[in-house]
């Protein structure tokens, strides 16, 4: 049992690369929004609505990768390195399928997807274009996160570091040469954005696969990418699954809120995509902390600790508030700066003036139900609490909240962003009730998960 001073200390070793990354992954979001605001405001809104796509297949990859960290932290707190090993070589199997699907989608029909986010031709034909070569990506980007996840929940936070700092310097140096025709390349524009972001995922599993080899804990492994352990798979379905159908559920929603502003003008979308990038900023720490105390819970679980582990959840609680105070008042402080160097029509940027003051309380609400839902509740292997509850909330109050205030009351561009932020308070009541019960704390191991013979479809020997 560690004392406050000591969990602190263990989760701050655990958060800081985190927040390393995810503070990279940001500053990737960062630098195309600049670079596309001095291209024009077409072309920031187009690649803005175009990734809300991507968006959507990012939060798969998050729900596997849900089921990836909970099995695998769990089985190393437990000491089972070989099964750890199976989970990953399963969920990357999961994940490029998941992947060639969506590739498939986005490549043959950019243009039908980019028509549910704007009626804007302009900004439709920009926004195909880039979908039609940010597809390239997918394959790339979905095996690097589930890899990534993967080592974060055994506690290998600083390798995956690396990784996003490689893919960091490829990405601004291509977005660079591919929007402004740097080096003798051609201005491209939102689709330079585009190929710079393919070519930088591929960089990142390139890194993965130096990373693989180099690992004494977790490596990639082909054979158990084709292997079935029905107990296994078992295990990851009900994990994942649950998990995946939140954060699509989850995901869908929040696009909804972009087809609601893209139907109140490009100005809305243009200081949106500026604020979205704020927010991040805003919530790298907290979510960073909330991921941590995950990976903590997670690996006491396993070992069976369920009682330590509900007092380093309150712990973990409240450091993520603390972390969600710090965040909205970073937003409140860069506030002024954001507005100096904006690039934004006289409109824009009135909207974009008090987005960020929502968005410096909003950030609070978001920080507490995620280190719940997807870190707490998770990390005990509750995944289908998040499910019901953001399907409920989302789908039953804040979408038809924001389409009857657009199309129906038909009321000013910043009452109806406010009421959509509304969302992760609405939920707050039904999440600390289920986190005061106590019911999502459980150890999911099996100790016969090697009784059943695994059956390979290579006929690989594995030692």
């Amino acid at each position: 049992m560690l004392n406050k001073k000591d969990f602190l200390k263990y989760a701050s070793t655990l958060a800081f690369p985190i927040m390393l990354q995810n503070l990279i992954g940001t500053l990737v979001n960062v630098a195309d929004t600049v670079m596309l605001g001095y291209v024009s405001q077409t072309a920031m809104s187009a690649s803005s609505l175009a990734n809300q796509y991507t968006f959507i297949l990012f939060c798969l990859y998050y729900g596997m990768a849900t089921g990836t960290s909970v099995l695998c932290a769990q089985y190393w707190g437990k000491g089972d390195k070989k099964t750890v090993e199976k989970i990953l070589g399963l969920a990357e199997r999961i994940s490029l399928i998941v992947s060639l699907v969506f590739f498939v989608i986005s490549f043959s029909m950019p243009t039908t997807i980019m028509k549910i986010f704007t009626n804007s031709p302009d900004t439709i034909a920009a926004g195909s274009e880039y979908l039609k070569v940010i597809s390239f990506s997918f394959m790339f980007m979905g095996f690097s996160q589930v890899f990534m996840s993967a080592l974060r929940s055994v506690g290998k936070i600083m390798l995956p570091s690396v990784t996003y700092i490689v893919s960091l310097c490829v990405n601004v140096l291509c977005n660079a040469s591919f929007i402004f025709g740097l080096f003798g390349v051609p201005q491209m524009g939102a689709t330079g954005v585009a190929i710079a972001t393919a070519v930088s995922r591929s960089a990142e599993l390139a890194a993965c696969v130096v990373v693989s080899a180099f690992s004494r804990d977790v490596k990639l492994s082909l054979a158990y990418m084709f292997a079935k352990n029905q107990a296994l798979y078992t295990d990851f379905i009900k994990m994942s699954l649950p998990a995946l159908g939140n954060d699509v559920s989850w995901s869908v929603a929040f696009s909804m809120y972009s087809v609601i502003l893209g139907h109140l003008g490009t100005d809305a979308v243009a200081a949106n995509s500026i604020v979205s990038v704020v927010r991040n900023i805003g919530t790298v720490f907290c979510f960073s902390v909330a991921s941590a105390g995950s990976i903590l819970l997670g690996s006491m679980m396993g070992k069976g600790d369920l009682e330590k582990s509900k007092l380093h959840a309150l712990k973990t609680l409240k450091a993520t508030v603390i972390a969600g105070a710090v965040g909205g008042m970073i937003v409140l402080a860069v506030t002024p700066f954001v507005l100096e160097f904006a690039t934004l029509n006289d409109k824009a940027m009135h909207y974009l003036k008090y987005m960020l003051f929502i968005n410096a309380y909003y950030i609070m609400g978001a920080a507490v139900n995620s280190v719940l839902i997807a870190g707490v509740f998770r990390a005990g292997g509750d995944t289908k609490f998040g499910l019901v509850c953001d399907t409920i909330d989302m789908w039953l109050y804040a979408v038809p909240l924001g389409f009857i205030a657009t199309f129906i009351l038909k009321l000013p561009v910043m009452w109806v962003y406010f009421l959509l932020c509304t969302d992760e308070f609405a939920k707050w009541p039904w999440v600390i009730h289920h986190y005061r019960s106590g019911k999502w704390a459980q150890n999911i191991t099996r100790e016969d998960v090697f009784a059943e013979k695994a059956v390979f479809l290579s006929h690989t020997d594995i030692k």
